[in-house]
């Protein structure tokens, strides 16, 4: 991914920023500037709380090129407590095993780096156990 693009996304990487639709109050992720369940306008920006639980998930053992040091690894599709699903990497596992249902909440982690010692490092959102208070 070019820089510019890079930048312009950082906001919704690194704190799950989307909107809400002003009309029928649903939360977007990403975000689209029109309701995909009203049709409506929807500019207003909206900061995800993050928590979420696994709604279904699955183990790579191979990765495209670049992300090979990673594998193998876990991807999940989890579901906000807002209600929108995003797929992202499950980390800090340990040896918990992934359970359909299980408590998330989203961290910032480095998700690849450009180039071999001096390119660009690209941070994103990735999903870890929620801990518990």
């Amino acid at each position: 991914m070019e820089v510019p693009r890079h930048w312009r996304l950082k906001q919704q990487r690194y704190a799950l920023v989307g909107e809400v639709c002003p009309h029928c109050d649903s939360k977007i992720f990403p975000p689209r500037d029109v309701c995909p369940y009203c049709g409506e306008e929807a500019k207003t920006q909206y900061t995800m709380s993050g928590k979420g639980k696994v709604y279904s998930y699955t183990i790579m053992r191979d990765a495209p090129a670049g992300y090979e040091e990673n594998i193998p690894y876990t991807v999940a599709v989890v579901a906000l407590e807002e209600g929108p699903m995003v797929t992202a990497q499950l980390t800090d596992l340990g040896d918990k095993p992934v359970e359909i249902g299980m408590p998330v909440e989203m961290v910032t982690r480095r998700i690849r780096q450009d180039g071999d010692k001096h390119g660009m490092l690209v941070y994103g959102y990735k999903f870890r156990p929620a801990v518990r208070a």
